[in-house]
């Protein structure tokens, strides 16, 4: 299962589909976030429920980006 975790193709196409569908007249995520910093007004559990569901392909690749290339070079011995 964590291998999945780790397939950065993978990652980049969930970003690119459920990460940002609907596409048009603009991504979901887009207006979630626009109306989250705009202070939230009138913001429901099913539009909380969209933010996470839209943005957690965006939480994993971050995830996969800091575990590959950061905590990478934290573990590289020092010669």
């Amino acid at each position: 299962m964590f291998k999945i975790l780790n397939d950065w193709k993978l990652l980049i196409l969930l970003c690119l589909t459920l990460g940002l569908a609907p596409f048009y007249p603009e991504p979901h995520i887009w207006g979630k976030l626009k109306w989250i910093i705009g202070g939230a007004e009138g913001m429901g559990f099913m539009d909380w429920f969209d933010v996470v569901l839209h943005g957690f392909p965006y939480i994993l690749l971050a995830r996969f980006l800091v575990v590959k290339f950061l905590l990478k070079k934290v573990q590289t011995p020092i010669k």
